[in-house]
Parts: C-alpha cells; sequence; structure tokens
C-alpha cells in the first residue's frame, strides 16, 4: 500500500513551478558554465593556454556566486542544482577533454605514434578521462546531498573539491603549453614526453581524490574566519613572492600541493590511529 501523505507531498512537488530567481547569482553561475563551454571550444581548435584560462575564470565565477547569494540573501536550491550543472561542464567535462586531446595531440608531434607504450598510454588516457569526468558528476550530487545549509558548517570538504581537481590537471596543461615550447635540447624533450605520459596518471589519481573521503579544508571560510600566526602570514608573503615571479608555476604548485596536502594529512592519521590505540589510559 501507498503512503497517502507521500502521495499528496509527491503531486504538490509536481505541480508546484519555479517563478522567480535571483538574477546576479545565476548569471554569475552562467558564467562559469559558459567558460566551461567555451575551454571546449579551444580545446577543440588546439588552444589549450586559452582554454585553461578559460576554466580559470569559471573557478573565480563559482567562488563569486555563492558569495553574492549569502550577501544578498538569494540562496535557493535552484542556485545550488545550477552551480552543480555548471560545474559539471566546467570542472569536470572541459578539463578531461583537454587532457584527452593535449596528450593526443603531443604523441603525434613528438612522434610517439607507433611506440607500443603509446597503445598503451592512448588507453589509459580515454579510461582517466571518462573515469574524471564520472567522478566529478558523483562528487557533485554528492556534496549537493550532503551540504548543509548552515555557512559555518564548511569548513571542510569530504573529497578533494572539483574545482581543486580541475586546477591540478588545467595548470599543469598551462605550464606545459608555456614552459616547454622553449625546450630545444634532449633533456627537455624526455621532459616533455614525461609531461605527457604522466598527465593521464594525474588526471585519474584527480578523479579517485574526488570521490575519496579525504578531508580538505575550506580556504576561502578558514582565511576569512580565525586569527592567524606569524608563520602562516610568512607563508602567504612567500606565496605572494612566487606568483610574482612565475604565476603559470605558482598556480601549478598551489592546486598539485593542496591536492598532495590532504593525502598526507589522511596517511598520518592511518598512523597515528593504532598510536593512539596502544597508548595507556591516563590516570
Amino acid at each position: 500500500m501507498t503512503d497517502p501523505g507521500k502521495d499528496a507531498e509527491a503531486s504538490a512537488r509536481r505541480g508546484r513551478r519555479l517563478k522567480h530567481i535571483a538574477f546576479l547569482p545565476s548569471f554569475i553561475t552562467l558564467i562559469n558554465g559558459a567558460c566551461g563551454f567555451l575551454a571546449l571550444l579551444f580545446a577543440s581548435n588546439a588552444q589549450f593556454t586559452m582554454a585553461g584560462y578559460l576554466i580559470l575564470v569559471a573557478m573565480i565565477a563559482d567562488v563569486l556566486d555563492g558569495r553574492v547569494a549569502r550577501l544578498t540573501r538569494t540562496t535557493s536550491s535552484f542556485g545550488g542544482q545550477l552551480d552543480s550543472l555548471c560545474d559539471a561542464i566546467s570542472f569536470g567535462i572541459a578539463p578531461a577533454f583537454m587532457m584527452l586531446l593535449l596528450v593526443e595531440h603531443h604523441l603525434e608531434y613528438l612522434g610517439l605514434g607507433g611506440l607500443d607504450f603509446s597503445i598503451h598510454l592512448g588507453r589509459v588516457m580515454i579510461v582517466s578521462a571518462i573515469f574524471y569526468a564520472m567522478c566529478t558528476v558523483v562528487r557533485l550530487a554528492r556534496f549537493n546531498v550532503e551540504n548543509e545549509e548552515d555557512e559555518a558548517a564548511h569548513m571542510n570538504f569530504t573529497g578533494l573539491p572539483s574545482p581543486a581537481a580541475a586546477g591540478v590537471v588545467v595548470t599543469l596543461v598551462i605550464c606545459h603549453q608555456e614552459v616547454l615550447p622553449a625546450a630545444v635540447d634532449e633533456a627537455s624533450r624526455m621532459f616533455h614526453i614525461f609531461t605527457i605520459t604522466a598527465l593521464p596518471l594525474v588526471t585519474l589519481f584527480c578523479g579517485m581524490l574526488m570521490v575519496s573521503r579525504i578531508r580538505y579544508p575550506h580556504l576561502a571560510n578558514q582565511l576569512l574566519r580565525s586569527k592567524k600566526s606569524p608563520p602562516f602570514l610568512l607563508a602567504i608573503f612567500s606565496a605572494v613572492l612566487l606568483i610574482l615571479w612565475n604565476i603559470h608555476a605558482a598556480l601549478a604548485i598551489g592546486f598539485c600541493g593542496f591536492a598532495l596536502v590532504g593525502v598526507l594529512r589522511w596517511v598520518i592519521g592511518l598512523f597515528r590511529k593504532p598510536a593512539a590505540a596502544k597508548a595507556p589510559p591516563s590516570e
């Protein structure tokens, strides 16, 4: 037998119509999705640097839309769902597509198409691209289900956030395009080959981190909501100097470092748990 109360609730939900939406936050969210779509177009024309910059612009829009919605008190379920759909394009499909085309393009450019390992690498890059995109969708769906409305609860993420995962892939692509074109000697060529070979594995690893239960800090909330020590300020100053020295390297180091910090904290936690269990109880 069906529950009459649930039937009535489902009927009311079907009859509900969305009459109003918050314009400014939704418009910023759509900019996020548009940048992701444009990144796909530029990547399909082998303009990988421009595609990477568009993904970075999408990240800025992704940060702004939530902030604007909270400042204007126009947060809504519609905005959350729209944000996830645009994130799936900008931080899921677009980075995976960029990686796929970049590796394929440079395998042909470097004359590696006839080597045996390039066949296996081709399979790995296809699997990793699909896996990464699907992990992004799962990550966003899980976030929507587990998300809490209270902003004070958003101090940590479960799993690597999709913008951070996209940042790892995209900044490595940008560094590859900006740094390696000047390389002409054999050592640089070998490094070029290593980068192309490693990128599908990095993408696969980022996909795994997104659906993991590893905790990652919400940097924006933690930076703005608590007082900081002098060493922390020195670290921020050093980061600014690194950005001024080489912004491409700074972005790649920042995103890769953020992804690895969560893994290191998780590994340290695994070793601490057995030690805490063996420790004698304090009297």
